[in-house]
């Protein structure tokens, strides 16, 4: 016991300090993507033409990049001959609506809080509790690293419990298959009222790389009304940690806009 006392002394306060200060991210990490429209050469789609999930749309206004399809692969910034688009370091992502997930002409809404009545019943506790509905596992490995020691999603009062009866917020990983369908919806039905559902990856709000595969429902809006999406393939723990806490208002940073 001595041993292991003295280790944990010599490994000190291991808990990062977000969101006081942002992690530092490697370089590799692909956040936000950024269209420069006057790049574009007239009549050209690679990018479009690249994109597996057909994300990307061309209009007169330029490119628009649907990030709820987006699996943040570099294929679409790779194709495109003039660098008009590329991918930021920004992680924060995460949406109230389907609609606010496009990059493109205008802002890019970021979640807000929740309204005054739901943040009295869960601004300072929400019980998570996850369903795996048909993924790699991708998301749900990110979302269980919340818990280690370095994020300790615990001192926001956030906590993934085991049974739904103890839940606020279904998390829903996957493209929802139809094997995975009724769990799913028993699931929700188990869970006490008020209650959230919070679709984590780009598999869970549309269908990811399964999205033309006849097993599967399209992402959990197709059974079940979402009340924050937060895109990636698979968004990265400080992405999911930032919508999270953008939910709950617990975040002093802007939440209507991103300007980059």
């Amino acid at each position: 016991m001595i041993h292991i006392l003295r280790s944990r002394w010599r490994q000190g306060f291991r808990t990062l300090p977000y969101p006081k200060t942002i992690p530092a991210l490697p370089d590799r990490f692909r956040g936000r993507p950024v269209f420069q429209p006057e790049r574009c050469p007239e009549g050209c789609q690679a990018c479009a033409d690249a994109c597996a999930t057909g994300a990307i749309t061309l209009g007169s206004e330029g490119p628009r990049l649907d990030l709820g399809r987006c699996l943040f692969c570099p294929d679409c910034a790779d194709a495109c001959p003039e660098g008009a688009i590329t991918f930021t370091g920004e992680h924060r992502l995460a949406t109230r609506t389907r609609e606010d997930l496009t990059v493109g002409p205008g802002e890019y809404r970021l979640a807000e809080a929740l309204n005054a009545e739901m943040m009295r019943v869960f601004g300072r506790s929400l019980k998570l509790r996850v369903v795996s509905a048909g993924g790699c596992n991708g998301c749900e490995v990110d979302v269980n690293v919340l818990g280690t020691l370095s994020w300790d999603i615990g001192r926001f009062g956030i906590q993934i419990v085991a049974s739904p009866r103890h839940a606020d917020a279904l998390v829903v990983c996957g493209p929802v298959t139809r094997a995975m369908e009724l769990a799913l919806r028993k699931t929700w039905d188990a869970m006490p009222s008020p209650k959230l559902v919070i679709a984590v990856g780009a598999c869970a709000i549309q269908g990811g790389p399964y999205l033309h595969q006849p097993e599967q429902l399209g992402g959990a809006s197709a059974i079940l009304p979402v009340d924050l999406f937060i895109p990636g393939c698979p968004p990265h723990p400080l992405t999911i940690l930032d919508g999270l806490l953008r939910l709950l208002g617990r975040l002093d940073t802007p939440s209507r806009s991103l300007e980059l």
